[in-house]
């Protein structure tokens, strides 16, 4: 069974899926290792690996070129973070099925003009395109896949700009009808109370995507419980991580005057080496060098 048909499956599925973020083909090999069901390809972590804002400024090339590593690193299916599609209706329709050859099998985009914003940040400019342009894009996407498995998410920032729920579930309802496979509803709220409002009013025939990150006390099992949800995403647990090991260790060795404190703590160079594929390599050097 291809990847693309077994996301589908799993987001029509009663049981929730679950997504771990990464940010290149490392983080993304471990979070399947993990157990997570799929990858997401987080376009705040990828921007936040190059220390630049969420605020599309690296290249839709360049994010192209990370989904397509991550995807032949792992197994599972990859989810990328299109953001507003990197343009209008046109540009979806190029790019979407430059995605879909990359090996992604579901792409997410927002409702927010071009360039965005990220989500969360404080202040932040969250300016939303007309309900029709981006239906125009929901059916682009749609109508350029390739493969009927792949998936289209919508996504709308409606709860995200304050624009209140009826707006979220006009946009939510004109995005399902243009052809969406799933809509994504963000919030910026400590508490998922808007959410869980949301959703309950929520009478789409496609599941409900949730992103959790800032209101994380609601558990897997509460979002099960909805029964309207397919697919959760941990949006940008893996860079969060890395920065605060990495600069937990840092920190050390320069308190320290040396590694000799933390290395015993660290993964072991052979643990790296494994994770790069080395059995792999190893087979190949035992087959075709002679």
């Amino acid at each position: 069974m291809s990847r693309h048909r077994v996301f589908r499956q799993k987001l029509q599925d009663p049981l929730l899926m679950h997504a771990m973020s990464a940010h290149n083909p490392m983080s993304a090999r471990l979070a399947a290792e993990a157990g997570f069901d799929a990858i997401w390809g987080s376009g705040f972590e990828f921007s936040a690996s190059y220390a630049v804002p969420d605020a599309s400024i690296l290249s839709a090339s360049q994010h192209l070129d990370m989904m397509r590593a991550i995807a032949g690193t792992v197994t599972v299916p990859v989810i990328a973070d299109i953001d507003t599609g990197f343009g209008n209706a046109i540009n979806v329709s190029y790019m979407l099925p430059q995605y879909e050859a990359a090996g992604v099998s579901a792409v997410v985009m927002e409702d927010k003009t071009f360039p965005k914003d990220t989500s969360l940040r404080a202040d932040g400019r969250q300016e939303l395109v007309r309900v029709e342009e981006f239906q125009g894009k929901v059916e682009a996407a749609c109508a350029a896949r390739r493969d009927p498995d792949f998936c289209v998410i919508a996504r709308t920032e409606a709860l995200i700009a304050g624009l209140g729920q009826q707006e979220a579930l006009a946009r939510a309802y004109a995005y399902e009808a243009a052809g969406a496979d799933a809509i994504l509803i963000h919030s910026k709220q400590t508490t998922p109370d808007e959410i869980l409002s949301f959703a309950q009013a929520w009478a789409g025939r496609v599941p409900l995507v949730l992103v959790p990150t800032a209101y994380p006390q609601l558990r897997e099992s509460d979002i099960q419980a909805l029964g309207k949800v397919g697919l959760v995403i941990y949006g940008n647990h893996a860079i969060r991580a890395a920065v605060g090991a990495m600069r937990d260790v840092f920190a050390r060795i320069r308190q320290d005057g040396g590694i000799h404190a933390v290395d015993a703590g660290l993964p072991a160079v052979k643990e790296i080496i494994a994770l790069q594929g080395d059995a792999g390599m190893r087979e190949l050097e035992r087959r075709y060098l002679k």
